[in-house]
């Protein structure tokens, strides 16, 4: 297995692990203490932590059925950037009740969009 695969099932699945085991511990445990509008927060974190760590999965196997594409590489660091902005942000916002935290947010997101925007590029461009 190439290592630019390895690198991102590796973070794929840790991504996965986290976001189950953060989305557990938030519906069993900060559910009881924490504001209403704050464990919305939370959840929309751990929905997207999840959603782009199946993305992470995803670019490892694209990436090892076209190995050597810069592009998909590219890809993958801005979903991963984007789990840690986005995700960390809003799990920091609704922890700590540190508002301002929601002003980098849309940087993750906007890594997100990129990220997925580079991977249809890499899509149309293959023969």
């Amino acid at each position: 297995m190439q290592s630019t695969t390895k690198v991102f099932f590796l973070l794929g699945i840790v991504n996965a692990l986290t976001g189950v085991g953060l989305g557990a511990f938030g519906a069993h445990g900060l559910k009881l203490w924490m504001a209403p509008d704050l464990f919305t927060v939370y959840q929309t974190a751990v929905q997207y932590q999840f959603y782009h760590a199946l993305g992470l999965l995803f670019i490892g196997l694209f990436s090892h059925q076209f190995p050597g594409q810069t592009i998909i590489k590219l890809a993958g660091w801005l979903m991963f950037f984007g789990i840690v902005i986005f995700s960390g942000s809003l799990y920091t916002l609704s922890l700590t009740s540190t508002r301002w935290l929601g002003a980098i947010t849309p940087i993750g997101g906007a890594a997100f969009i990129a990220s997925w925007t580079l991977l249809l590029v890499a899509i149309i461009r293959h023969r």
